[in-house]
């Protein structure tokens, strides 16, 4: 049995835990408060199970480096990643080919354009960037494997290790997507005709479609999130998510290209490498610092969370997050709600 003087000092210092957690995790629960009757935006419909969302779901979840998980609201509520999955997908494609292959097949520029415009470089024939339906139909083309099932599976292995958890398609909403996802064929199809991908393009809109019908949930973003945030290493499990040379080409073009046709004023005002989903999911990445998880599905006109975005603005203007402010004003992130391992 412990001494009354260990029991004490165990005490203290769970005490201590608790008072430099809590009031992060007040300002979490304000912010949601403060949000969560917006009622700006709609729910995507153009994919016809997306509709079904019901418009009042509203997570947060904030996790650190170290494993430490702050989840305020719906956190638990699954949705479909979507285009947040993109990102991830760029890695992949980084690590199984190099920097200079995929760059030969997607480019890193932002394009200003609606996320499934059908639109190539005029001079290169790529697509801008790995993060519109254009660029990431090409590097989920480069995903390798002797058949479907084996491409499927690395996959499936990809975004259940960054999650820390066994991810899943959603098939209903995979056969939406398969049957509504014209205008994917037509990008696919084009960049075929350009050699920008492989003869297996039907292969690869399956695996594509797939891709984006993978359920996750608020908690999981910011899990993932938090892998980058931690040079690669999932911070739950421990597992290297993804190579850590490769990391900065990811969380860059996150920066530069990842909320669509805002990601301009986003790098702006917020200043954190991030992805958004019309499924209403929102990934942001705080790197050495912590991963942030958001779903809403009211989405703004161009297929951005509204709350996510109110919520990741007010963020990084509260704890100075913004990319080229953090550090500024020395320990300000830890004062406030990072627990550093002594």
């Amino acid at each position: 049995m412990p001494d009354n003087q260990s029991t004490g000092a165990l005490d203290d210092l769970i005490g201590c835990l608790k008072a430099a957690v809590a009031p992060f995790r007040a300002t979490l629960q304000e912010l949601h408060a403060k949000y969560r009757d917006v009622a700006d935006g709609k729910v995507a419909d153009y994919i016809p199970e997306l509709a079904l969302a019901d418009p009042k779901w509203f997570g947060i979840s904030v996790v650190t480096v170290d494993g430490q998980a702050f989840d305020v609201g719906d956190c638990q509520q699954l949705l479909s990643i979507q285009s947040v999955s993109k990102p991830f997908v760029f890695g992949m494609a980084l690590e199984d080919h190099g920097r200079e292959v995929v760059l030969k097949k997607v480019g890193v520029e932002p394009t200003g354009e609606a996320f499934n415009a059908i639109v190539l470089d005029e001079k290169s024939n790529r697509p801008f960037n790995p993060l519109v339906n254009a660029g990431a139909i090409a590097t989920a083309d480069l995903i390798p494997g002797k058949d479907f099932a084996e491409r499927i599976k690395r996959l499936m292995a990809t975004f259940s290790g960054y999650a820390g958890r066994d991810v899943y398609v959603d098939n209903a909403i995979f056969m939406s997507e398969r049957s509504t996802g014209h205008r994917n064929r037509a990008i696919a199809h084009l960049m075929l005709n350009f050699g920008m991908v492989s003869e297996k393009v039907e292969e690869s809109l399956e695996l594509y479609f797939q891709q984006c019908s993978i359920l996750v949930n608020a908690h999981d973003l910011a899990v993932m999130g938090a892998s980058l945030a931690n040079a690669g290493v999932n911070p739950i499990t421990k597992q290297r998510a993804l190579e850590r040379e490769y990391v900065k080409d990811v969380l860059s073009v996150m920066l530069t290209c990842g909320m669509y046709d805002y990601a301009g004023e986003w790098a702006y005002r917020v200043g954190l490498p991030a992805k958004s989903g019309v499924g209403g999911g929102i990934c942001a990445v705080v790197p050495g610092r912590c991963g942030i998880g958001i779903f809403s599905p009211l989405l703004d006109a161009r297929g951005n969370s509204v709350r996510g975005i109110k919520v990741c603005e007010e963020l990084s203007d509260r704890f100075g997050l913004h990319a080229f402010e953090l550090g500024f004003d020395g320990e300000r992130i830890e004062d406030q709600f990072y627990l550093r391992k002594k």
